[in-house]
């Protein structure tokens, strides 16, 4: 999935040794709750977040799911162990698991197995999960990932091929919503959505201070449907998504900045490949290079994105599909795009509050 496969231009693989100050790894404030949408809908507020469903992709119906709730229908625990949370991940009711504190993987890099029925959220912006992620098998469905920090896997190795640590990782999973993280420094992705993986949206993320951000694909198959959108992409050198045979890809509102001066430089932005149909709409790219990519074989279409002093490969080309077809969104002015999803982004304090 390596630039280099396609000859992109490539980025410096400086490591770091300690964070970019500039960025913005606090989290953003309480919004107003979901339903009453201001600036296109940043969050719920205390008293419904346990009822939010997913938006895009993963509300459809499909494959013997009715959308995505996570575990709404179970009990509501809190945890601030590893042992807890590991128990209530991998038990096979629904749970809603409250992560109020910072948890240590052990060993560093440990992935738990989430089942499926589970929602999965931090406590306002104290959920935590350092030096390890979770990872969803064949067949989990209904799972909510939100509102946590997931970082520092990282080995010191940029383009490491020996730690295959990512903040989550999805084999064949289904109906999963990953919503307000904030997902850095980690040995290997952000997010690897890989093997079938289908009917997923990933929305209003920070995914940042890493080589790889966000791959899909790793199957022969054409199957999978995927929204992404008011996502952050931050100081990420490629896969901003990087996007290999997918059936249905919706981009739209996410906001691509890659800042001058720092030890990291984007190699690419959003990359279309194989037999995968993109629609890219109202997002912002700044400073990256190559900001938007396809294979001769992807359709790629682009409407109403944002260029601010990008360089290199900017393509579209082919039909690809209407994502109306399939649910109902809206779009933000893809000008607002950086100051609200800069603002509204990663975890706020009103998501995962149980008091």
């Amino acid at each position: 999935m390596e630039a280099e496969r396609r000859g992109v231009v490539r980025g410096r693989r400086r490591v770091l040794g300690v964070a970019v100050g500039a960025l913005a790894l606090a989290g953003a404030v309480a919004l107003p709750g979901q339903g009453a949408f201001a600036e296109g809908g940043r969050g719920p507020a205390a008293a419904s977040w346990k009822a939010d469903a997913a938006d895009g992709f993963a509300s459809v119906d499909a494959l013997g799911q009715n959308g995505t709730y996570g575990g709404r229908d179970g009990r509501t625990v809190t945890v601030r162990t590893l042992a807890d949370l590991e128990k209530y991940a991998t038990a096979p009711e629904p749970y809603v698991i409250v992560v109020a504190a910072a948890i240590t993987m052990d060993p560093k890099g440990k992935e738990i197995k989430v089942a499926s029925d589970k929602t999965i959220v931090g406590s306002g912006t104290s959920g935590q999960i350092v030096g390890g992620g979770f990872f969803l098998g064949q067949g989990v469905h209904n799972v909510i990932l939100r509102n946590l920090t997931i970082r520092d896997s990282y080995e010191g190795t940029w383009n490491d091929k020996e730690h295959d640590w990512d903040a989550i990782q999805m084999d064949g999973a289904h109906h999963v919503w990953i919503d307000h993280n904030d997902l850095r420094h980690m040995a290997d992705g952000l997010i690897d959505s890989r093997k079938d993986t289908t009917f997923l949206t990933v929305s209003w993320n920070r995914l940042q201070q890493n080589n790889k951000s966000f791959g899909i694909g790793w199957t022969e198959n054409t199957t999978a449907d995927i929204t992404i959108h008011h996502n952050w992409f931050r100081e990420s050198e490629q896969r901003n998504p990087s996007a290999d045979n997918i059936a249905h890809a919706h981009l739209y509102n996410n906001y691509l900045q890659d800042d001058p001066g720092t030890d990291i430089n984007s190699s690419y932005g959003n990359y279309a490949r194989g037999n995968t149909r993109m629609v890219l709409e109202n997002s912002y790219f700044q400073g990256f290079k190559n900001p938007v990519i396809k294979d001769g074989t992807a359709t790629l279409v682009q409407r109403g994105n944002v260029f601010a002093n990008t360089s290199g490969r900017n393509e579209s080309g082919g039909t690809a599909f209407d994502p109306k077809a399939y649910y109902s969104y809206s779009l933000d002015p893809a000008d607002r795009v950086p100051s609200i999803v800069s603002t509204g982004s990663g975890p706020a304090s009103a998501i995962g509050a149980t008091g």
